[in-house]
């Protein structure tokens, strides 16, 4: 079914033993339009930190309708997992420590040499610099989106769909400072 990137946020995030936090934000791979993470705001607002959660720890579909991410992991496992900073890209460093905590396989291998349009050098740049083109849903929403022809709004929304942790469409507000229509924009028409 297809989703609100932006109605998920806010959703409990709930481990095998209780609930352990709420949606921040979520982490889309610009590259291949994947939603890798969802960001867990865990603890209160004082001593709260962002923890990222893969949607293969999901204990099966959410929960629509009491607004809950049910996850296979304990409340001990979230609260001492490696965080983030809010104010940093996430480095292909970072979620190799995560990776490694949760014994989660590296989705970045069986994929990266995938696309045929990247050559040997360019892989090896991406290796060396870690850049995992992992991109915060918040941030990118606010992109201003051009046309061959000029601007014709901005970034508003994402919607996914929530089998697969794709993202389909963008949600593009028409109007850069009064509102405007707001129109989906598929994925397959973005260049870059």
């Amino acid at each position: 079914m297809l989703r609100s990137i932006d109605e998920l946020i806010g959703y409990k995030i709930e481990a095998s033993d209780g609930d352990v936090g709420k949606v921040s934000d979520f982490l889309l791979d610009d590259e291949l339009w994947l939603v890798r993470y969802l960001v867990a705001a865990t603890g209160n607002w004082l001593v709260g930190r962002q923890v990222l959660i893969s949607p293969a720890a999901f204990y099966g579909k959410p929960r629509w309708e009491s607004e809950k991410f049910p996850l296979i992991l304990t409340r001990r496992m979230v609260e001492e997992s490696p965080d983030i900073r809010e104010d940093e890209p996430v480095s292909r460093q970072k979620e190799s420590e995560i990776v490694a905590y949760y014994h989660w396989p590296a989705y970045w291998y069986p994929v990266m040499y995938r696309r045929s349009d990247v050559d040997a050098g360019q892989k090896k740049e991406e290796e060396e610099s870690g850049d995992s083109h992992l991109r915060s849903v918040r941030e990118v929403e606010g992109y201003h989106i051009e046309a061959r022809d000029g601007s014709i709004g901005h970034v508003e929304d994402f919607i996914i769909d929530d089998d697969r942790w794709e993202i389909m469409y963008l949600v593009v507000d028409t109007k850069n400072w009064l509102p405007g229509r707001r129109v989906l924009v598929s994925r397959l028409w973005i260049d870059e």
